[in-house]
């Protein structure tokens, strides 16, 4: 496994040109050169000359990341931010008493255990997909944790694809997709959940991967980065992909009976949106407003609101003020994680706009085609 010793070329191939700054969500909150990527690479980087010693206030800086890959985007010089920071964090954490309380809460003992468990007492108020043979797409359903402990998800499938014949949803026992445990530096419990979940994946015959959480779909598409494993292939990326995109390649039409106006929060670690456009063109009576900066962090970012409670705060109440601009009765999502952080943002502010996911929103029409 690589060390961050490893990446001592791509640190020092940072030019120090800064234009992670102006894109980098938190620098616009708090204008510290080590809060953006070029500042954490001059820290990591006098780490890996043996300079400066991997410390607790260097790891502040290195929890104080979003993982939105934003500065990945505009780095001319094409560093992996988010991998070297994940590296940077294992490094810190591997000797460290308090990784191993993490570690073994993370474990396929506890963490899997759990989720499973509580997929079992939700069992009972979820339908069950049918299966058709003669189904003209086979898709596989990557289930988010928070789904799988969940229902509400599955009833909203249920209800959008109840219809349709041409689709047959194929569940395989999957893990946690790994984001959590990458983010805490257990790189080897990602590892471990990302081969478990390409053995189930090329078990199966399917012509899409769908998942319903945009982390979930991001992080499938990571697994090339930390694997050596030759299955690693057979996930491509334009056939991972979430329900929102399998909706508007289907084609489904979806009426309401009253007029609603709705508004859309894309998740950090959405690829493309382009889904949302048609699916909206198939809506009678529903009205679209963006909000600025529509794509804006929604603050929560998994553990990083742990660690960061006050600019996480800070960043849920500017994300909750855009909203409440527009006026809509709904803002939209694609991401478990971000509902709660849009949630929490509207909590802040006292706004009244109810927060939903897209599948939601979408069963709720009074009818569809």
């Amino acid at each position: 496994m690589d060390t961050l010793k490893d990446f001592e070329k791509d640190l020092n191939k940072c030019s120090k040109c800064g234009l992670c700054e102006p894109v980098c969500p938190l620098f616009k909150i708090n204008p510290n050169e080590c809060v953006a990527s070029k500042g954490k690479f001059i820290m990591l980087h006098g780490v890996t000359k043996g300079d400066l010693k991997l410390s607790k206030n260097i790891n502040q800086y290195i929890d104080m990341c979003l993982r939105c890959g934003k500065c990945n985007n505009f780095c001319p010089s094409d560093i992996d931010v988010c991998k070297i920071l994940n590296y940077a964090k294992h490094e810190y954490m591997k000797n460290k008493f308090e990784s191993k309380i993490i570690n073994f809460l993370e474990s396929k003992i506890i963490f899997s255990n759990i989720i499973k468990l509580l997929n079992k007492f939700s069992s009972p108020f979820r339908p069950k997909f049918k299966t058709n043979p003669n189904a003209k797409t086979n898709v596989i359903y990557f289930k988010g944790c928070v789904n799988q402990v969940l229902p509400n998800t599955d009833k909203y499938i249920y209800k959008i694809f109840k219809d349709n014949s041409n689709i047959n949803i194929i569940e395989p026992p999957f893990e946690c997709c790994g984001l959590p445990f990458l983010s805490d530096g257990n790189i080897e419990r990602f590892m471990e959940v990302a081969n478990h979940n390409l053995k189930l994946i090329n078990e199966n015959s399917y012509d899409y991967i769908i998942t319903d959480c945009a982390s979930c779909d991001h992080t499938l598409n990571e697994y090339g980065k930390y694997l050596n494993n030759p299955e690693i292939k057979n996930i491509k990326p334009e056939k991972t992909i979430n329900w929102g995109d399998l909706i508007a390649v289907q084609g489904l039409k979806f009426k309401y009976n009253k007029k609603i106006k709705v508004t859309f929060h894309k998740p950090c670690h959405l690829k493309n949106d382009a889904f949302l456009k048609q699916i909206l063109k198939n809506c009678e009576n529903l009205e679209y407003i963006e909000m600025e900066n529509y794509d804006d962090c929604c603050g929560l970012a998994g553990s990083f609101a742990l660690k960061n409670p006050k600019i996480s705060s800070q960043i849920a109440k500017q994300k909750a003020r855009h909203i409440k601009e527009t006026n809509a009765d709904y803002v939209i999502t694609t991401c478990p994680v971000c509902i709660m952080g849009l949630k929490y943002g509207l909590f802040l502010t006292k706004g009244k706009t109810k927060v939903l996911s897209l599948l939601e929103l979408l069963a709720k029409a009074d009818s569809i085609e």
